[in-house]
């Protein structure tokens, strides 16, 4: 996106010294300050600050919860505990910290969502989108890795489920596996290597962070109208319009937080984690977190171990294909009517695997949440449906319907479109 006429001009002495060795301060200026960002952003586009705000949340509570806590099989239950109980406002920092993941989650599938009903995918943003999928999958990793750290009941039988998995690997499953442990089992070792490597990736998440932010700065943002900066009319800087709106955002997002750490933390746990890992008991229903149900809920729909683990890892890698699968020359759903529909299935097919994946794997049917309505499809064959629909949306949907759809006209421009929507215009718009 181009800066126009943009030029930093030093104010003193001291920003004209440090401008000359290490511009940092015009670097600052320049893609933050005063970078030209498209003047139609709405709220949704707030949770990219958001997550950058959650990640130094976790990043800040992790490195002080690990200088309390004992990565090891006999202590680390009672390190948590202590820390709870005789650290002062431990049990803060680890409800700030345990909450604080399903917040990062929270917010990580509104703004994939948010991007993916604008089209922020597509050319010239590919790079963006696909460093994105490489956060979140870091962010998946990371996560399940601490869920292990507290080692109570669902930690251990949790990382033995999902480490078994591996196992199903053609040739090199076993060693893989193995590798994982560090042992012949889930044990002592498989907790520090798990403990080294959750405090590890946040600081590889940040690094990919400042890769995508650069992405996103070379073609600047997309806008909810899905087209192209025309020029500067359609651009306001970005500080003090949207740092004034996102820390408007965040804070409510700050105040939606703390209702869980300090009025129900434990809501988005499990009780079987209140309980020490006991490798001769186990657990009479292993599930993971609630963000990772609707895979987990893939992963169950098929008999096939390996076949479960293929679907499991391409239910999040066709993502990364959506540039090139959706062959539509429109990004924004707003002007999409068919395929907007189809959208919002494919949120209703997510939601429906999350419930899914909390259920037992048995195949009774399906009881609608809250009624006790009982439906006359089984959970099993009811996961089959939706797994089947989730990947023919991606590669059967989505490139028929670019091909055949006919947009709605787009606007000639951001600055025009906005205008004619303040003064209650109901003119259609000229195509682009």
């Amino acid at each position: 996106m181009s800066h126009g006429n943009y030029s930093y001009t030093p104010t003193n002495a001291l920003t004209k010294w440090l401008d000359a060795r290490l511009p940092i301060v015009r670097f600052v200026d320049e893609h933050l300050m005063q970078f030209p960002t498209p003047k139609n952003l709405n709220y949704w586009y707030t949770f990219g600050g958001i997550l950058a705000f959650m990640l130094v949340v976790q990043i800040i509570s992790g490195v002080v919860l690990a200088m309390h806590y004992v990565p090891h099989e006999t202590l680390a239950f009672d390190s948590v505990e202590r820390i709870m109980r005789d650290v002062n406002y431990g049990w803060l920092l680890r409800y700030v910290h345990a909450n604080g993941a399903s917040m990062f989650f929270i917010a990580v599938y509104l703004h994939i969502f948010r991007a993916y009903y604008y089209g922020s995918y597509k050319a010239p943003r590919e790079v963006l989108w696909i460093l994105g999928i490489i956060i979140y999958l870091l962010m998946m990793a990371t996560g399940f890795l601490g869920y292990t750290l507290p080692w109570g009941q669902m930690s251990f039988w949790g990382a033995t489920v999902i480490t078994n998995f591996f196992s199903a690997i053609p040739f090199v499953g076993e060693s893989i596996t193995q590798w994982l442990w560090g042992s012949f089992a889930v044990d002592n070792s498989t907790l520090q290597r798990f403990f080294s490597l959750h405090y590890l990736l946040p600081f590889v998440i940040a690094g990919v962070v400042v890769l995508h932010i650069w992405a996103l700065h070379v073609p600047g943002n997309n806008n909810p109208l899905g087209i192209d900066v025309k020029g500067p009319a359609d651009t306001v800087a970005f500080h003090p319009y949207y740092t004034t709106k996102d820390g408007f955002a965040l804070v409510v997002f700050v105040l939606f937080f703390s209702l869980f750490v300090f009025f129900m933390p434990n809501m988005l746990g499990h009780t079987d984690n209140y309980v020490p890992a006991n490798r001769l008991v186990t657990p009479a229903h292993i599930v993971p977190e609630w963000y990772y149900l609707p895979l987990y809920a893939v992963l169950r729909s098929v008999p096939d171990k390996l076949a479960g683990v293929l679907l499991m890892f391409g239910a999040i890698f066709v993502w990364a294909l959506l540039p090139w699968l959706d062959t539509s020359k429109v990004r924004s759903n707003k002007f999409r009517p068919i395929y907007r529909q189809f959208y919002w299935i494919l949120m209703a097919v997510i939601l429906i695997l999350g419930y899914l994946g909390a259920q037992t794997a048995d195949d009774s049917n399906v009881v609608i949440p809250w009624t006790g309505v009982e439906l006359p499809i089984g959970k099993l064959l009811l996961s089959q449906i939706c797994t089947v629909y989730y990947f023919l949306h991606f590669f059967l949907i989505t490139p028929a319907i670019g091909l055949w759809e006919t947009p709605d006209p787009l606007p000639e421009s951001i600055s025009k479109a906005v205008l004619a929507k303040k003064s209650g215009s109901s003119a259609p718009a000229a195509a682009a």
